[in-house]
């Protein structure tokens, strides 16, 4: 098979594959949504971190804006997982260019959620890593590198695309 031909059928598996997990996501924390709530309250409210006095002033305890931001956060899963199903169904169609600059948005829309969201934010700002019980740190950087190869992978040139050709 040639790149010009393989780089398609794996850019659509793989934006594909980022699609379905995300669309799970954003399903279960819709239809089950006490659980991660849950998750998201504590971290906001640093009630498990090492209760360090310099820190604790960055602590939302506030219910209504932890469930803001959990909603908030639902959304943007939602929003990324149908940009990414829109791109999984443009490479189907072979249409090239749209299927880059769309699944480029979701899957930076995936980027942004779980690097500057959960990593940054949650994990330094919020202070995530010092918590034993709610550190989602791991699982953040698992999405956002599958994220960052799928991106890679889908901007890599076909062979007559090197050669000034469309694919």
């Amino acid at each position: 098979m040639s790149a010009a031909r393989a780089l398609p059928i794996t850019a659509t598996l793989l934006t594909g594959t980022v699609a379905l997990y995300i669309t799970l996501v954003a399903f279960g924390n819709i239809t089950d949504f006490g659980t991660n709530q849950q998750f998201v309250q504590h971290v906001l409210a640093m009630d498990t971190t090492f209760k360090d006095d310099d820190l604790m002033w960055r602590a939302v305890e506030s219910k209504g804006l932890q469930d803001a931001a959990y909603v908030a956060i639902i959304v943007w899963e939602t929003v990324a997982a149908l940009v990414l199903i829109l791109g999984t169904y443009q490479w189907v169609r072979r249409d090239v260019v749209r299927a880059r600059r769309t699944s480029t948005a979701g899957l930076l829309m995936l980027m942004l959620l779980f690097g500057a969201g959960f990593i940054a934010i949650g994990g330094e700002w919020f202070a995530m890593w010092q918590s034993e019980d709610w550190n989602g740190l791991d699982a953040a950087m698992r999405v956002f590198l599958l994220s960052a190869v799928v991106l890679i992978v889908i901007h890599l040139p076909v062979d007559r695309e090197v050669r000034g050709g469309e694919v």
